[in-house]
């Protein structure tokens, strides 16, 4: 449709699409080829991960670079820009005079180089980073690592002002897109995430249990888990489900005096989607309102009832398609509130008509290559 060319920078291999960042940047990809618009694809590489086939056959041409190791606490450049620096990838940028997205403030090490100042480069803003990395210093209890995301968070909040530089920001939430609006004005777009789903798959009828799943070597997320644990399934007369991968001691302990919370650790992604789609309850909580969460939609497309604290779908546009609670004695009168009804094919209906729209991959990648292609902004 477009056959035009663009660079993609991504900050983390985007496969396979196992977490929200490389879901988000797996499926983009995916949709901007559909348009016909060639990519160059720049990843950088890091934590063992692998070049990819898969990768390799949805781009025109693709290259790795290394991430590089530094010292946290060093420099004032925000660790996560400055381990993503690259000559090479400048030097094949400077090839030709193409538009660029930028995937995060993770890969703008070289957006204000005066040799990029005519080009079409666009940020997709997949949270306020330096907000992101405050909530994480809270969430973390080891004591270096919270002193880590301080700093982050701090040189962070300076180096925004790179976006200054570009001339255009594509923003992952309605809330991200509130505050970069705010900051940089009109060069902000609402660009939903890009995700696996084409329809809704949820299963009419009811389920057995209520699931919370999430990656629990996160500490926000094994935070979360504890909360739901100690505070709320404990609560509970229903089987209660906790699954995800590599959690910590303390938390299976906790899970492990109560007879009705069972335990998955470390399960496929298949298996995860499975308990999603024959869970009666999605129960999610978050104590961080950053980006959209990839566990909120997948539960929207595959699961039955979805209940949330407010954090997890502030400002998500998915705020009525959720039971939302915010206290203990809430959730857990919602989950025996829900657990007396069928999930119904007028349930359905309702989250065709929101998620068509709003989060159709096509659309949003027409979107998208508007701001690149022809540097236009349709506003919030």
């Amino acid at each position: 449709m477009y056959n035009k060319h663009i660079h993609i920078i991504a900050f983390d291999l985007p496969f396979p699409p196992n977490y929200g960042g490389s879901t988000d940047m797996f499926f983009k990809i995916v949709a901007l080829k559909k348009l016909g618009i060639s990519i160059t694809l720049h990843v950088f590489l890091y934590g063992g991960k692998e070049p990819s086939l898969e990768l390799q056959n949805e781009v025109d041409s693709l290259y790795y670079y290394p991430r590089k190791k530094r010292n946290p606490f060093a420099g004032t450049t925000p660790y996560i820009v400055r381990t993503r620096s690259s000559k090479k990838l400048l030097n094949r940028l400077l090839e030709d005079s193409d538009p660029i997205l930028f995937e995060g403030l993770h890969t703008t090490w070289c957006v204000e180089d005066p040799r990029l100042k005519d080009r079409v480069k666009i940020v997709r803003a997949h949270n306020v980073e330096h907000n992101y990395y405050e909530a994480l210093a809270m969430a973390e209890e080891r004591i270096w690592k919270t002193q880590f995301f301080k700093l982050e968070a701090k040189r962070l909040k300076w180096y925004e002002q790179v976006l200054n530089s570009v001339q255009g920001i594509a923003a992952i939430s309605p809330l991200e897109t509130d505050y970069f609006h705010k900051e940089y004005g009109d060069k902000t777009q609402y660009i939903p995430a890009f995700h696996t789903h084409t329809e809704i798959e949820s299963k009419i009828g009811k389920g057995d249990f209520v699931l919370y799943h999430g990656n629990l070597s996160v500490p926000e997320n094994s935070r979360a888990a504890s909360y739901l644990v100690n505070e709320v399934f404990s609560k509970l007369q229903v089987p209660c489900v906790i699954a995800g991968s590599n959690p910590p001691k303390s938390l299976v302990q906790s899970i492990e005096k109560y007879s009705h919370i069972k335990l998955r650790a470390n399960i496929s992604t298949e298996e995860i989607l499975s308990l999603i789609a024959n869970a009666h309850i999605n129960l999610l909580v978050t104590f961080q309102s950053t980006g959209i969460k990839l566990k909120l939609l997948n539960s929207i497309y595959k699961g039955r009832f979805v209940m949330a604290n407010s954090p997890m779908v502030q400002e998500t546009g998915l705020e009525d398609l959720c039971s939302v609670g915010n206290t203990p004695k809430e959730l857990a009168g919602l989950v025996q509130e829900l657990f007396s009804k069928e999930f119904t094919s007028e349930h359905i209906a309702q989250r065709y008509a929101r998620m068509s729209d709003t989060f159709s991959n096509e659309i949003n990648a027409k979107k998208l290559a508007l701001m690149l292609l022809f540097n236009r902004v349709s506003g919030r």
